[in-house]
């Protein structure tokens, strides 16, 4: 095998040659034959009680096969949340019903009600506009903190606006409140983390087709993760066995967490089709994918840094008011506890950790997991309060975090949040972040700003997370309704050629070149002559699909473990051939040889004779060369990193631009460095997006005001610079195959509080008294922060 492809090789993606020519295949690319199309009619109201619905008009329009609302599903399953949360006194959370189609109310702007099946788009957006709802609109819940006190409920069968009031960890909670009144020093801070839409490139789309004669449901839909769709569907939902249902995921035009979830569309496709006995298709608009996705973040935290009079950290305690949106969505409960609580030790040996975070209702889009889902709202608000700290004290913000960083003889570190970190050099990622961000070099374009009437300020940030989102038995215990592992088959072909199926889904993770490198390095062999097989259930190990940065970490994993198990059996078979014991075989480069002797077979050789097993000892040898392992990792991963940020401030317009980023990153073992760094560089441009310009804005009606492009701010390649990306601080993970930590989510969760961090500290050096500004530091909040300082 050429060395240049194998891990640690910067190949490039294969998968890259299909879309950059236009052959990618993606879901609103598939023409079933007489496939009809599905529209919906949507709420135009926040709250609304439905008194009637009129489809007479609607239905007698030409082209129009079939109409549905809401009263069609009023006995099928809700659409549930993965995860159940109990509140600090011991109460479950409120999980009320989220249905196909609305009935009895409308809870958000483009809360779907009815839904038309006609032949063609133009016939199907026609009917939608003839049917007539009768909705009384009602008063909108919007604000979070006035959403628990007023009995106006967005769900009035629970009586509360309220879904959980959860604590972390609740045994913490005395010592973090002594530990805050006895401290030498106390800095606080409130702050938003602005909600934001994924708006991912290729919009939501799903094809539902069934067969009478077989009584066979196929979903093609955009997904992430298509075993839980399908899993959900049947278990929650509509009741459609599971081995009745194959959900087929294809090329998948990019998801940021807006894709993992299960939503009511895809439900009604299916129904669709098996009434009217031909698939029918859904393809959202831009406009449908503002109001309906899945949105990110919105968070407003009030968090306290305690000190002592040596600058050690003592406690952290946070108060969070977490938007669930009208609905909960399938990961909406997880997002703001523990995959945000959990992080709130950040990096640092801080001993008292406390969460106290109040999930609510309102009549918004559903919030989910967005690239990060929870640790970015940690970072944030954890580096912002130790930079205000820092200034607050007058001491270095990087010697004050330097101080109190785990060291590297800590490990394995039992953190004050309840997670165990298993490896770490978090002063050797600032030592290089310092070296490649050419901090010497600061002052000097400090100076060079000032004399263009700029004001410049370099900003900083240590980072670390959790991903490889596992194992069964812990989250199991945090309140998880399903496992996460991950699978593999690894099938070798009698002509020596693989086929690779996996649990993960790629929608630009580069699965199909990544995977490859590593099976191919472990049997000596090409990568090119690897297939890697995902997204369609009927094909593919049951897996728990692409989130969290887990694709390399646990379904590597199990590529691992399974190709482990096929170097096993075809060891055995060379044995066989060579007419010697199985432990005299030594396997290396792709060749089986017997020890101490010139005899060997090739893996291609051993393939064949696999499948042609004409002498075999069947009581000890099965034919053929296919083997399943199913990977359910002992820890969660933790990659972790340091980020630097240098802005130049326009004081008289408030108009920031980045100068420079640089990104050190600890990501355990690297198998491409070429598409590690794309990943990071993805994350980086989200998050400057999150910190200067985009932002999800409603009215006090819940009317969406940021709802297409011409209002939500999307950064452009004219907004960055250039990336000083470098991971070479790596500390392998301990515990799984691959020493790897994953390296999906770490751009868009560093970014935000370095840019943040460095604006502050640009106004600071002007001699103007701002200490905080929420994000995005818009043009408009800079200067009036200047102007009322």
């Amino acid at each position: 095998m050429p060395k240049d492809t194998g891990i640690g090789a910067a190949t490039r993606r294969r998968e890259d040659v299909r879309f950059l020519t236009g052959r990618g295949r993606y879901s609103d690319d598939i023409q079933l034959q007489n496939q009809a199309v599905a529209v919906f009619a949507r709420s135009t109201v926040a709250n609304g009680r439905i008194n009637s619905i009129d489809v007479s008009a609607a239905r007698d329009m030409p082209g129009v096969l079939a109409i549905f609302t809401g009263e069609d599903f009023a006995e099928v399953g809700g659409n549930p949340a993965g995860w159940l949360i109990n509140s600090r006194d011991g109460e479950p959370m409120k999980e009320p019903k989220r249905p196909v189609l609305a009935h009895g109310k409308v809870r958000h702007v483009g809360d779907a009600y009815a839904a038309v099946i006609a032949e063609t788009p133009d016939q199907a957006r026609d009917a939608v506009e003839a049917i007539e709802a009768d909705i009384e609109e009602l008063p909108a819940v919007m604000d979070m903190k006035a959403a628990l006190q007023g009995d106006n409920f967005v769900h009035d069968e629970i009586g509360t606006n309220q879904c959980f009031d959860w604590g972390w960890i609740e045994d913490n909670r005395q010592a973090t409140d002594e530990a805050i009144r006895g401290a030498a020093h106390v800095t606080t801070l409130e702050l938003v983390n602005n909600r934001l839409v994924p708006n991912p490139m290729e919009p939501r789309c799903s094809i539902g087709d069934y067969n009478p004669a077989t009584g066979d449901y196929t979903l093609h839909t955009t997904s992430q993760n298509p075993h839980l769709t399908r899993l959900l569907i049947s278990a929650f939902v509509m009741g459609i066995r599971e081995n009745k249902l194959t959900v087929i995921a294809p090329d998948v035009g990019g998801g940021f967490g807006s894709k993992i979830y299960h939503y009511g569309e895809e439900a009604l496709v299916l129904a669709a089709t098996k009434r009217l006995g031909r698939p029918v298709k859904w393809t959202s608009d831009r406009t449908e994918a503002f109001l309906t996705d899945a949105h990110g973040r919105d968070h407003v935290t009030k968090i306290e840094l305690a000190l002592d009079a040596d600058n050690n950290f003592l406690a952290f305690r946070t108060e969070t008011y977490a938007n669930v949106g009208a609905y909960l969505s399938n990961f909406s409960t997880a997002t703001p506890t523990f995959l945000h609580g959990t992080l709130m030790a950040g990096n640092y040996t801080v001993p008292n950790v406390y969460v106290n975070v109040k999930a609510v209702f309102t009549n918004t889009a559903p919030v989910d997991a967005y690239r990060g889902a929870g640790r970015p709202e940690a970072t944030y608000s954890l580096e912002r309060v130790i930079d205000k700290a820092a200034r607050e004290l007058g001491v270095d913000p990087i010697a004050l975090r330097r101080q109190n960083f785990v060291k590297p003889d800590q490990y394995p570190f039992a953190s004050a949040a309840g997670l165990e970190y298993d490896s770490g050099n978090y002063d050797a990622l600032m030592d290089r972040m310092q070296e490649v961000a050419d901090m010497a070099g600061f002052a000097a374009r400090r100076t060079e700003s000032e004399a263009k009437g700029l004001l410049r300020g370099f900003g900083v940030n240590a980072y670390i997370e959790a991903c490889g989102i596992a194992p069964s038995n812990l989250v199991g215990q945090l309140g998880s309704r399903v496992g996460l592992y991950d699978a593999a088959t690894v099938r070798v072909n009698a002509t020596g050629n693989l086929a690779v199926m996996v649990g993960a889904h790629s929608h630009g993770q580069g699965h199909e070149t990544v995977f490859p490198q590593v099976v191919g390095e472990m049997l000596g062999i090409d990568p090119a002559s690897i297939e890697i097989v995902h997204g369609d259930t009927s094909k593919i190990p049951f897996g728990m699909g692409t989130y969290g940065s887990r694709s390399l970490a646990v379904c590597g994993s199990a590529v691992v473990r399974a190709t482990e198990k096929v170097i096993a059996k075809a060891k055995k078979i060379a044995a066989h051939m060579m007419e010697t014991s199985e432990t005299d075989i030594e396997f290396a480069d792709g060749n089986f040889s017997v020890a101490g002797t010139d005899k060997s077979v090739s893996f291609g050789e051993v393939a064949l004779k696999a499948y042609i097993p004409h002498e075999f000892p069947l009581e000890e040898i099965e034919p053929g060369l296919e083997e399943t392992a199913f990977y359910d990792p002992a820890n969660f991963t933790y990659p972790s990193g340091a980020y630097a940020c240098e802005v130049e401030v326009d004081p008289k317009t408030g108009k920031v631009r980045i100068d420079r980023v640089t990104a050190v990153d600890d990501f355990g073992n690297v198998v491409n460095p070429m598409i590690v760094e794309g990943q990071v560089h993805g994350g980086l441009a989200q998050g400057i997006g999150q910190a200067l310009m985009e932002n999800t804005a409603y009215d006090e009606d819940g009317q969406l005001l940021s709802a297409t492009y011409m209002d939500y701010a999307m950064p452009r390649a004219d907004d960055m610079p250039m990336f000083g990306v470098d991971h070479s601080q790596g500390t392998p993970c301990t515990h799984n195959p691959l020493g790897v930590k994953g390296c999906g989510e770490a751009g868009a969760i560093g970014s935000p509080p370095t840019v943040v961090n460095a604006v502050i500290d640009a106004l600071q050096s002007g001699g103007h008294d701002v200490t905080h500004i929420d994000m995005p530091v818009s043009p408009y909040r800079v200067w009036s922060a200047i102007h009322t300082a």
